[in-house]
């Protein structure tokens, strides 16, 4: 039976977003995050194009989806198939300059700092000087990086590959962070049906996301790293291999420290697997081991040290965005002479209610059988909602996990809604937009949902067959 009364064509629906995804492309030469000093003509008519194609993206994806709940079992777009929609969306994105942020740059500054003999834990890009530096946006231009010596040596790897090229380099970045995509894709119908969903319904939800179209693949956050490793390690955990699990879920920690939650999903996961009497305590020791170990060999190899932890406060700045934040400014200006410590005291309150959370749900796991990997999810998310920084692509921690796992209900439902709405968040150039570029946004958002329309009625998206 149709989903709400509605049915379409999975093959229309592929086209529309492909043509979405040429249209962001094209208009992201001009709108986007190029390097500093290139020309940027027909700005404004970049931004309107890309916003066109990013709805027009967004309409299709919100519409394949529909297929999957709609059609009957044979009629349905298998996993395959929707893999290699992926790769049909993805690709004008590959071939485009970055979008939506200028944070491959920074990887590509921090991996010369780290080649240079440089503690990038200590410096910012500005100690590398040059024109890759100059690509960094002055925020950051001071500030160490935050993430863990597995991103840091890839980063190394890939300036030394390329010799510092910019281009080059952005390429280098974005082929590793289309691996890390690819590993999700692979294995993520696989963590699904192990945990009894719908394979299809999780490569829709979790990999043609539009978030991780704009922010993963254009935008070539590590991120993709991130959440191949986290996946892998869940599918191995599952399969019988909680060891070789522990290690892989290490090393996503050793990119984003946000990933070590998942060595709890690994501990509750391991515990099944032990005999005799405090088999959560031996899990949780077990995995602890491993993931000392690793960590430990990681950093040894690497040779970066362990200046990441004292770092780990770097995305928490004065300028940082977050609901708790926005809580603490809000606060500071009732109370003009307490709004610093408004907004750390709200952050503090936030970090608290999420580490209540994130128990109240691994005590779920134990006594009501709620799933590991749903539960990691739902904790992940959690975790971005109430953290003291929060950036649109972080909520594909948690959704990535959700889609693989999540029963039908609110929680799925409301996700999909959530992840197109975040999607719109960030303009292409990755800064805050002006007024005029607001209205540009909202028009050619609104011309794509108008031509969305008419194709709906004249041309047929909409069909009872696949």
């Amino acid at each position: 039976m149709p989903y709400w009364g509605v049915t379409a064509d999975p093959r229309r629906c592929r086209l529309l977003g492909l043509a979405g995804s040429v249209v962001l492309a094209v208009g992201g030469l001009a709108s986007g995050a190029g390097p500093v000093g290139a020309p940027r003509l027909l700005a404004d008519l970049g931004l309107f194009l890309a916003y066109f194609g990013m709805v027009l993206l967004i309409a299709a994806w919100l519409l394949l989806g529909l297929t999957l709940r709609g059609s009957e079992a044979a009629d349905r777009p298998t996993s395959s198939w929707l893999r290699r929609t992926l790769a049909w969306w993805a690709a004008p994105l590959v071939l485009g300059p970055p979008l939506f942020s200028r944070d491959v740059y920074s990887y590509l500054a921090q991996g010369a700092l780290v080649r240079a003999g440089v503690d990038v834990y200590a410096h910012g890009p500005a100690a590398l000087g040059g024109p890759l530096a100059a690509q960094v946006p002055g925020v950051w231009q001071q500030t160490p990086a935050p993430y863990g010596p597995v991103f840091l040596l890839l980063a190394r790897a890939i300036e030394r590959i390329t010799g510092g090229g910019l281009g080059a380099g952005v390429v280098g970045l974005r082929v590793v962070a289309l691996l890390g995509i690819g590993l999700l894709a692979a294995l993520l119908p696989r963590l699904a049906r192990a945990c009894g969903v719908d394979p299809a319904a999780a490569l829709w939800l979790g990999a043609l996301n539009p978030l991780l179209l704009f922010h993963l693949v254009a935008g070539a956050h590590n991120d993709a790293v991130l959440l191949g490793l986290l996946v892998a390690g869940l599918v191995v955990t599952r399969r019988g291999y909680p060891m070789l699990g522990a290690v892989l879920v290490t090393l996503a920690a050793l990119v984003k420290l946000p990933a070590a939650m998942g060595l709890l999903a690994i501990a509750l996961l391991w515990q099944h697997r032990l005999a005799g009497r405090g088999r959560l305590p031996r899990a949780l020791l077990c995995t602890g081991a491993v993931c000392g170990a690793t960590t430990v060999v990681v950093t040894l190899v690497t040779g970066t040290g362990y200046g990441w932890v004292h770092a780990l406060a770097v995305p928490v700045s004065a300028g940082s965005w977050s609901l708790t934040s926005a809580l603490g400014r809000a606060c500071g200006a009732l109370l003009p002479g307490l709004a610093d410590l408004a907004t750390a005291v709200w952050r503090w309150v936030g970090l608290a209610a999420a580490a209540a959370a994130v128990t109240a749900l691994a005590a779920r796991v134990r006594r009501q059988g709620l799933g590991v990997v749903y539960a990691l999810g739902l904790g992940l998310a959690v975790v971005v909602a109430l953290g003291p920084a929060i950036r649109p692509w972080y909520a594909l921690w948690g959704v990535v996990l959700i889609a693989a796992a999540a029963p039908e209900g609110r929680v799925r439902r409301w996700a999909p809604a959530i992840s197109g709405l975040l999607a719109l968040v960030v303009v292409p150039d990755g800064f805050m937009p002006s007024r005029e570029q607001l209205v540009l946004a909202v028009a050619g958002g609104a011309l794509a949902v108008a031509v969305v329309c008419c194709l709906w009625l004249i041309t047929g998206l909409r069909t009872e067959q696949f």
